[in-house]
């Protein structure tokens, strides 16, 4: 900013300068705005100077943060003044004053323009450099074909070339349909042949973009890229200005390399030799040295060069000496560099056949537990669950337990949880499954969700030969001084199901057993008094014949709680007592809760998301959203003993969804709700993690393989007594397509039970779930649909459309178009019935992931029963109007009878 000749801009700043506090500056500031303004008023008689130093005024009026809201139109006009002083003034106060979509920049599109086809490369630069900042729609369509011809213009000089690429890479983002990939892609392999640095790294830019839009287009570029890289690792024609640090040009090494991960692979043997031979060049040419800005460029080419490593699936011994090369980094004093090392080995897990080779480094990897950086004990903690397996899974749980002591309170609940899953994963045995989780529980009960303490007694109670050992270890924790109350539940209900098979054991009566647990009675809050009034029942339920003494101090409690002003207590405490008064009869009544049912459980995704700074479509993501997730598949499934639905897992980062009740249809089984149409070259093989569920599915250890040969339900199954789906829906059927995207789970009966209940699932894919909640009043609806994105990439080009029969009038909110990566987005539904019918609003839901499109049109679950509203009736009322009836179909009774059963 040239200040030189502009005395009244000088000493405004001095003033601001000089001001002694904030109240000083604002009056200042507004006394100079007044000005200004009073001056605009009377623009006829500004000069050219006097209109350049008040824009300037303002711009630093609106950088010390004051808002600045008049002579925007002034700014603007000075763009088409013919000097380069006003022009350069009126282009940067314009691209800081204003954004995208203020009016005014329309008025300027045409003085832009001039300037961009003129031949003065000054104001070309000014132009370029202004729809580079603001970008827009507007700018896009009227100006993207110019800069294109920039661009590749052999006439200009590299500096405005540089900028055109950076500039049409704006647009680019902005608007994808301003590239016209026909003949483009041509010249895009034509642009990489420049031997210009600048100008070839600026397009590397633009490359990248349209790599990750569309790859197939751009496939002539693949070897040009390869070139690129042989040229700088050969240090072949790269000037000095471009060498930092004696590494030629990192940034468009970088570039290059990550514009490779978007081609799924490299079927040239020339191309892909010479590739490899470059990856080598820089794997064996990169060290630990004392400089730290060496360091970091070289490292940040060695860790891009590692991403396309294992993008493409190169041979195993190139993948060991990644792994030594990472085990090098990890063991250095540098905390960046451990940091990138351990946070590049976890990457490495994605990759097959590297496991074992970075198992030699679990040693260093445990050490950098303690490390005091607490980023770096983050990225050991998650390279170490990644790493795990049946062969370390003792040493590694070991290690986690004696960590949890030390840990800070901000990680304690993930790594609990990770210990969880990981004891149940590779459990060695069930016994060693017990000890883990109730160390775990006794080391950070705080920590400990009762999501795990639901899970190992569901453990406990599907299998027999472990009942036993669960009782007796309850038993032993309950004799220490101080437990946590988490403890006290799982010992409380473990020991009131089973401590009966503990009765010949010394210290294990009914009658000591009842006393250790009473001791705890008045430690323990509200919650957790219900389960202790249930095992007092159970244990009384197990002394046949009753011990007259234990009998009355359990009804003395009983009684107690009685009149509590908890009505779950008090409920439970009158009935057990009833009930413990039925003497032999009490043991059908409170007989061992059955087993729960069995469903397929596996890991959910690691812990914590790694920074994802690769391709967004390279291989190793692309294999890590397909493969099988590495963590608990959750329901809402109750088990059998009516244990309460349980809140959502803190460690998964989308949004919690625990106001979507998760349906129980097996995930194996499809059927189409309405109809389903995919474009889908590469499906993929497996569903990915369940992102929305939650603890209570049975353990993996016990459950079997599902039938991987589910079968297709017919469209048509619908409600009892409803129409057909082609008279609900009446829509066209779509032609089924040899590649699909096939749903999780049951659709249409996923349908059938949110025409009974308010929330639930209504639809879920490999990529996608979608929840609905509902309100109903008198003829009034309001939904609330949930798009849950279940991926590490964004899913882009998101629609949906009601199409509402003539009885509803149907009113969704805007649905954005893109859903952010692990983000959840709620979009309101209001419905009002207008008359009864039998049809059945659809939803019409489209979106993009990569190169799926997915459209699927789904039933809503806005049926007539949602609509209708009892009415309270009295006997005298009721009867009269019963008995004038003639009989069926206006008259109909039913007597059902129904047995309660109470546990």
């Amino acid at each position: 900013m040239a200040l030189s000749g502009m005395r009244g801009l000088s000493v405004f700043i001095s003033d601001i300068r000089n001001c002694q506090n904030k109240e000083q500056e604002r009056l200042r500031v507004d006394k100079e705005l007044g000005n200004i303004r009073t001056r605009f008023k009377n623009e006829k008689g500004l000069t050219p100077y006097e209109k350049k130093k008040y824009v300037w005024k303002m711009l630093y009026i609106y950088m010390l943060g004051y808002d600045v809201d008049f002579g925007h139109m002034e700014a603007v006009s000075l763009i088409s003044a013919p000097k380069y002083p006003e022009k350069q003034v009126g282009y940067i106060v314009t691209s800081c004053l204003l954004n995208e979509n203020h009016d005014f920049l329309r008025l300027a599109i045409n003085t832009v323009r001039n300037d961009i086809v003129g031949r003065n490369e000054t104001f070309q630069c000014l132009a370029l450099t202004l729809v580079g900042n603001i970008g827009g729609r507007d700018f896009a369509e009227s100006l993207a074909p110019d800069v294109q011809k920039l661009l590749i213009s052999s006439s200009c000089r590299p500096l405005v070339r540089k900028k055109a690429a950076l500039c049409l890479l704006r647009l680019f983002r902005k608007n994808p349909d301003v590239m016209n990939v026909d003949g483009w892609s041509d010249r895009m392999a034509q642009l990489l042949d420049e031997r210009d640095l600048g100008v070839l790294t600026s397009s590397m830019s633009l490359l990248v973009a349209l790599v990750s839009y569309n790859h197939e287009e751009y496939w002539s570029c693949l070897p040009k890229c390869v070139k690129v890289l042989e040229r700088l690792a050969r240090s072949q024609d790269v000037p000095q200005e471009y060498t930092y640090y004696g590494i030629p040009s990192p940034w468009l090494q970088v570039k290059t390399m990550r514009a490779l991960q978007y081609f799924p692979t490299i079927e040239d043997p020339n191309t892909r030799r010479s590739l490899f031979e470059v990856l080598q060049r820089i794997l064996m040419g990169t060290d630990v040295v004392k400089n730290v800005n060496k360091n970091n460029a070289s490292h940040a080419v060695l860790f891009e060069a590692l991403a396309l490593v294992m993008h493409l699936d190169a041979e195993k011994e190139m993948m060991s000496q990644c792994v030594a090369l990472l085990g090098k980094f990890i063991a250095v004093r540098e905390p960046n560099i451990r940091y990138l090392g351990l946070e590049n080995m976890t990457r490495m897990l994605m990759v097959t056949d590297v496991q074992d080779i970075i198992k030699r480094h679990q040693a260093q990897i445990i050490t950098s537990l303690k490390d005091p950086d607490i980023s770096i004990r983050r990225r050991a903690l998650d390279l170490l669950y990644g790493m795990c397996d049946v062969s370390n899974a003792k040493d590694i749980v070991e290690e986690l337990l004696q960590y949890l002591n030390t840990a800070e309170f901000v990680m304690r609940e993930e790594l609990s949880l990770k210990i969880a899953i990981l004891a149940e994963k590779f459990a060695p045995d069930l016994s060693w499954y017990v000890d883990v989780i109730l160390q775990l529980i006794d080391k950070a009960g705080d920590f400990v969700s009762d999501d795990i303490w639901f899970r190992v007694v569901q453990f406990v109670t599907n299998n027999e030969d472990l009942q036993p050992y669960a009782a007796l270890k309850a038993r032993e924790y309950l004799d220490k001084p101080a437990i946590h109350e988490t403890m006290v539940k799982v010992s409380a209900y473990i020991l009131g199901e089973y401590s009966h098979l503990l009765a010949r054991r010394p210290g294990c009566s009914p009658k000591e057993i009842f006393n250790i647990i009473h001791e705890k009675l008045p430690t323990v809050t509200t919650s957790t008094i219900p389960i202790l009034l249930s095992t007092y029942a159970k244990i009384l339920m197990h002394t046949q014949p009753p011990d007259p003494e234990l009998q009355n101090q359990i009804w003395a409690i009983f009684r107690k709680y009685e009149s509590c002003i908890e009505v779950e207590i008090q409920q439970r405490a009158v009935e057990y007592f009833e009930l413990s008064k039925k003497g032999a009869a009490l043991m059908d009544i409170l007989a061992e809760m059955p087993k729960f049912p069995e469903r397929q459980s596996s890991l959910i995704r690691k812990a914590e998301d790694t920074e994802a700074d690769t391709a967004d479509q390279s291989a190793i993501k692309l294999r890590a959203q397909q493969q099988t997730s590495n963590a608990l598949v959750m329901s809402d499934q109750r088990p059998a003993n009516g244990t309460p639905p349980v809140s959502q897992l803190g460690l998964v980062k989308v949004p919690s969804m625990s106001n979507v009740d998760r349906d129980s249809a097996d995930q194996g089984e499809t059927q189409s709700n309405g109809t389903l149409t995919v474009v889908d070259p590469q499906p993929p093989s497996t569903p990915s993690p369940d992102l929305l569920g939650d603890l209570l599915s049975p353990l993996a250890i016990e459950v079997p393989q599902p039938d991987a040969n589910q079968s297709d339900h017919n469209l048509g199954a619908g409600v009892k007594g409803a129409p057909t789906a082609e008279d609900a829906l009446a829509l066209a059927p779509v032609e089924e397509q040899m590649n699909t995207i096939q749903p999780i789970g049951n659709i249409a009966e996923r349908f059938h039970a949110l025409c009974l209940k308010d929330s639930g699932v209504l639809y879920e894919d490999p990529y996608i779930q979608i929840g609905i909640k509902a309100d109903w009043r008198a003829h009034h609806g309001r939904l609330v649909l949930f798009l849950g994105n279940k991926n590490t990439s964004p899913l882009a080009s998101v629609q949906a459309q009601i199409l509402p029969p003539s009885h509803l009038r149907v009113e969704l909110s805007l649905v954005p178009e893109t859903i952010p990566p692990r983000a959840q987005v709620q979009c309101p539904l209001e419905v009002v019935n207008l008359r009864p019918s039998r049809d059945v609003a659809v939803l019409d839901f489209s979106y993009k992931f990569g190169t799926h499109l997915v459209n699927v049109k789904l039933r809503l679950p806005a049926l007539l029963n949602k609509f209708l509203q009892s009415i309270s009736v009295s006997p005298e009322e009721f009867f009269p109007q019963w008995r004038s009836l003639s009989g069926p179909p206006l008259k109909l009774q039913e007597v059902r009878c129904k047995t309660i059963a109470t546990s």
